[in-house]
C-alpha cells in the first residue's frame, strides 16, 4: 500500500507544472532535533511564554538565553537527513519550486536546496535588538552567550520569530505566492497547527492544489485536507518518491547521502 502512494506521489510530481514542499519539525527528528512539542522537545522543559515570547526575552535575556543555548547545541550539531536531501535533489531535476519550511536550523539549505523561504526565520544568524546589526552564528562561541553589543549595549538575538513578532514581511509574501500558484504541496513532518504558517496548505488546497502530506501518523488537521497521506519516515519515503521519478525517466538512481 506504502509503494503504491509512493508511485502515486512521484507521477503526481512529474505531472504537477509547480509542486512546493511545505516542512516542519517531523522532517528535522531524524537529524537529531525533537520536534519543540513532542515528549523530548523543549517545551517539556521551558514554559514557552516565560522563554520563546518576545516579551519575555526584553524583560530577561539572560533567562531566555538558557533555553537558546540548549537550541543552539543542538541546531549546531545537526546534519541533514535523506529526507533534506531528497527535496534537494528534486529541486535540482527542476521539479520543485520551493521548501517553504517552519524550521530555524537551516538543514534544507545544508542539504543542498536553493530556493529555501525560512517562515520563522533562522538560527544561523543573529541580531543586536536594538541596532539590529548582525552576526553569524558559527562566529560565536556558546561560553559567550548571551553577549550585549559593544555599541548599543543591547542583547544579541537569534533571527527567529519569538512568540508575540510578526512573520518576516518578505517570507510572508513569498510563502503565500508559492502555496497559491503550485499545482502540488508536500506537507512533510508537520501538524500544520501553528498559524498563520497553517493557513499555506489551506490556500493551495483552495486555489486547487494536489496536498501530498507525508508524516509519521495521521494528523487530523491536514488529513481533512490532504489529498492522501504516506504514512512513515520521512527520510525513507522523500527519496523513495525521487527513486520512482528517476526510474520513470530512466535515470540512474543517485547514490544515497546522509
Amino acid at each position: 500500500m506504502k509503494q503504491d502512494l509512493i508511485q502515486k506521489a512521484a507521477r503526481d510530481i512529474l505531472r504537477s507544472k509547480k509542486t512546493v514542499a511545505f516542512t516542519g519539525a517531523g522532517i528535522s527528528v531524524e537529524s537529531g532535533i525533537p520536534d519543540f512539542r513532542g515528549a523530548q522537545g523543549l517545551w517539556k522543559k521551558y514554559d514557552p511564554q516565560e522563554y520563546a515570547h518576545i516579551d519575555a526575552f526584553q524583560k530577561d535575556p539572560a533567562k531566555v538565553w538558557l533555553m537558546l543555548k540548549e537550541m543552539f547545541a543542538l541546531i549546531l550539531s545537526a546534519r541533514p537527513n535523506p529526507a533534506h536531501f531528497g527535496l534537494a535533489q528534486l529541486e535540482e531535476m527542476g521539479l520543485l519550486s520551493s521548501v517553504i519550511t517552519q524550521n530555524v536550523d537551516g538543514l534544507h539549505q545544508a542539504a543542498g536546496s536553493r530556493n529555501v523561504i525560512e517562515y520563522h526565520g533562522t538560527h544561523w544568524t543573529l541580531s543586536w535588538l536594538k541596532c539590529r546589526e548582525k552576526r553569524e552564528a558559527r562566529s560565536l562561541r556558546l561560553e559567550d552567550l548571551p553577549a550585549r553589543c559593544p555599541k548599543c549595549s543591547s542583547f544579541l538575538k537569534p533571527d527567529v520569530v519569538f512568540f508575540g513578532e510578526p512573520i518576516p514581511w518578505r517570507a510572508q509574501t513569498l510563502s503565500f505566492h508559492e502555496a497559491e500558484t503550485s499545482q502540488a504541496m508536500l506537507v512533510i513532518g508537520t501538524s500544520a497547527a501553528v498559524y498563520p504558517a497553517a493557513a499555506l496548505p489551506m490556500r493551495a488546497k483552495e486555489r486547487g492544489a494536489m496536498i501530498i502530506e507525508i508524516n509519521k501518523d495521521p494528523i487530523p488537521s491536514i488529513d481533512l485536507l490532504s489529498d492522501y497521506l504516506i504514512c512513515g519516515s520521512a527520510g525513507e519515503i522523500i527519496p523513495a518518491i525521487v527513486g520512482e521519478i528517476r526510474k520513470s525517466r530512466g535515470e540512474e538512481p543517485e547514490p544515497a547521502t546522509a
